[in-house]
């Protein structure tokens, strides 16, 4: 295989990532540094999904492996973009949008939503972002797929005050069959290869609920 170009899909982790409501926030401090210590040393704190992360089936279901546990198969393979820009604020994404590449939905392939919602990553509106319909989540699972990413901050509709979502059917359904969700992608729209090698690979954090992870597109021949 010659890769030809690798296009990064992660947000960058800083004290200014953007998290979902209620999460840790990210701090990287220096603990150590060259002129004291000979080194320089970051102490890092955040949350388990903070900016460009997976969710483990754990993070929905008890009984379900945690990300160490999880088949390293479900973060590497071939990806299929689905293009979604159409949707809208808070709008579904639906059977419709996965026509155009039905004939690509097999088992070990990556699907990724691509919204255009990344472009307003760290304002408030990231939060009315477009989500996956439950009848669209069922019919990709149906197909074999294991993996589905979205460029948002959620698969599932985020609730608020004025949006009382509808209690997160995508994360259910995925976990049920032992998938993972990729979310906080970025980039989406610098793929021009139709048939991406996608990695997701994640920090081995030890029965954790998801975990970050340095998303990337490889475009090869």
């Amino acid at each position: 295989m010659k890769i030809n170009r690798v296009v990064d899909l992660s947000v960058t982790l800083s004290a200014d990532t953007q998290v979902y409501p209620g999460d840790p926030v990210v701090s990287l401090t220096p603990h150590s540094t060259i002129a004291r210590d000979g080194f320089n040393l970051l102490a890092v704190t955040m949350g388990s999904q903070s900016g460009t992360h997976v969710d483990a089936p754990f993070h929905f279901d008890d009984a379900t492996p945690r990300i160490d546990a999880v088949p390293l198969e479900r973060f590497i393979g071939e990806g299929v973009i689905v293009d979604a820009r159409d949707a809208g604020p808070r709008g579904r994404i639906t059977t419709a949008h996965l026509a155009p590449v039905v004939d690509r939905l097999q088992p070990g392939r990556i699907v990724l939503l691509r919204t255009g919602w990344s472009t307003r990553y760290g304002t408030a509106a990231y939060f009315d972002h477009p989500y996956l319909e439950a009848e669209a989540c069922a019919l990709l699972l149906e197909r074999g797929i294991r993996t589905i990413g979205i460029d948002a901050v959620n698969l599932d509709e985020t609730p608020d005050d004025a949006h009382a979502g509808v209690g997160f059917p995508c994360h259910h359904l995925i976990a049920e069959v032992g998938g993972v969700i990729i979310e906080n992608l970025t980039n989406l729209d610098a793929i021009v290869s139709e048939h991406p090698l996608i990695s997701v690979m994640p920090l081995k954090l030890e029965a954790a609920d998801g975990a970050p992870v340095r998303a990337v597109a490889i475009e090869h021949d």
